[in-house]
């Protein structure tokens, strides 16, 4: 809409395009307009102000006409020499060298011109972009896509290139043998019948040689011999040898798998028992406190370390046992005598594998006791009856070698 002044008042003047507006563009919606001014404006005595509306008219068409002049150069963008182009990996190479005030200076004016030539050399290569030939994707509503020709350049590799895997045995004994890995198709083309069938099986390609009309006699044969008879007997032995194999792979996919075989478990005496007893038993968030006991468990005394909390020193207390206890730390630290007793802890660590090996030879030898014992219960006791027992009291010595009881 454009004003006019006329007597001191602003008037508009209605302002119509002469042809489509393109969206997105600015310039054209003031671009070759035609004025329909009131019907004051034709009259003789209103001459000034209708002279005064038009170049009003004309300055706004000069400044579209120039603003549309400036965005047609934003995108049109010359070089002295042209660009070189690789569509396939778009890539776009400028041989022209950058101008001096481009590089010259630093800060927010040089990095504007760095952004204004790399803007430029974009549009170019987004205008030779839309010269390829372009299709749409998925019909008529789908996207415009442009295929890309190949590349003229090999941009190099990040990494070095994989190295081949080293052939397996089976891969070199292919192909010293020439065996190609290509799997045989399942229909053959019969000569005879003119058709496509199966290369094995039912109605093969070839036919069934039993139903032939004719046989051949191979040579050395008997002459008087029935060749479609021995080709039927031939045929039959097949069928069954393929029907045993057939339950036999049955039998071998339902037979059962054996068992798997249990290792031995080690025997655990009645100490160890009653100390796993003991160890579950104080998991226990309660310590073992509420936990039911076995019928016959004798009970255990309190622990000497068990629910006692930790109690540290008062913060104001007796200053002269605050100072001993520094003075003896300070003491302790200044001494050269070591502060581990290492003949104290030597005879501790001796008793202790003392007692380790006690305790693992008896051990070993309540085993070999019980081994004796039950060895001996199927058979019977030798001196069992009143002939052995006078001749066992005979070998006794005099001193008497029975068993005493204890007082």
């Amino acid at each position: 809409m454009v004003y006019y002044i006329s007597h001191g008042a602003l008037r508009p003047v209605s302002v119509q395009p002469t042809f489509p507006v393109i969206p997105g563009s600015v310039r054209s919606s003031v671009a070759l307009t035609r004025i329909a001014a009131p019907r004051f404006l034709r009259s003789g005595g209103h001459t000034r102000s209708a002279t005064m509306a038009a170049v009003r008219v004309e300055e706004v068409l000069a400044a579209a006409a120039a603003q549309e002049q400036q965005q047609a150069r934003s995108v049109q963008v010359e070089k002295e020499l042209e660009l070189e182009f690789d569509l396939g990996n778009l890539l776009a190479l400028d041989p022209n060298p950058p101008p001096a005030a481009a590089l010259r200076g630093a800060g927010p004016q040089r990095e504007s011109r760095l952004r204004a030539l790399a803007r430029d050399n974009a549009q170019l290569l987004a205008a030779r972009l839309w010269e390829l030939p372009a299709e749409r994707a998925d019909g008529a509503a789908g996207p415009l896509v442009a295929r890309l020709p190949e590349p003229a350049f090999r941009l190099p590799r990040e990494k070095p290139p994989p190295r081949p895997r080293p052939p397996t045995r089976w891969e070199q004994f292919a192909r010293l043998k020439g065996i190609r890995r290509r799997k045989r198709t399942s229909l053959v083309w019969d000569e005879e019948a003119k058709e496509w069938r199966r290369r094995w099986g039912y109605r093969r390609a070839g036919g069934d040689p039993a139903r032939a009309w004719l046989a051949e006699v191979p040579a050395g044969a008997d002459p008087n011999e029935d060749q479609f008879a021995k080709l039927r007997h031939a045929k039959r032995e097949r069928v069954a040898r393929n029907e045993l194999n057939r339950l036999r792979n049955l039998a071998r996919a339902h037979r059962p798998a054996a068992a798997a075989p249990l290792h031995p478990t080690g025997h655990q005496s009645r100490q160890e028992l009653g100390l796993v007893s003991r160890v579950a038993r104080v998991s226990t968030a309660s310590l073992g406190r509420f936990q039911p006991r076995l019928p016959k468990e004798p009970a255990e005394p309190p622990s000497r370390d068990g629910g006692k909390k930790r109690r540290f020193q008062p913060l104001l207390g007796d200053l002269a046992a605050e100072r001993g206890r520094q003075l003896e730390l300070l003491r302790g630290m200044n001494s050269k005598k070591p502060a581990l007793d290492i003949t104290r802890a030597v005879n501790k660590q001796l008793r202790e594998e003392d007692a380790e090996a006690a305790a693992a030879k008896g051990k070993k030898r309540g085993q070999r006791g019980k081994r004796g014992r039950r060895q001996q219960r199927p058979g019977k006791r030798s001196g069992g009856g009143k002939k052995g027992g006078a001749a066992r009291r005979q070998q006794q010595p005099a001193g008497g070698g029975g068993r005493r009881k204890k007082a």
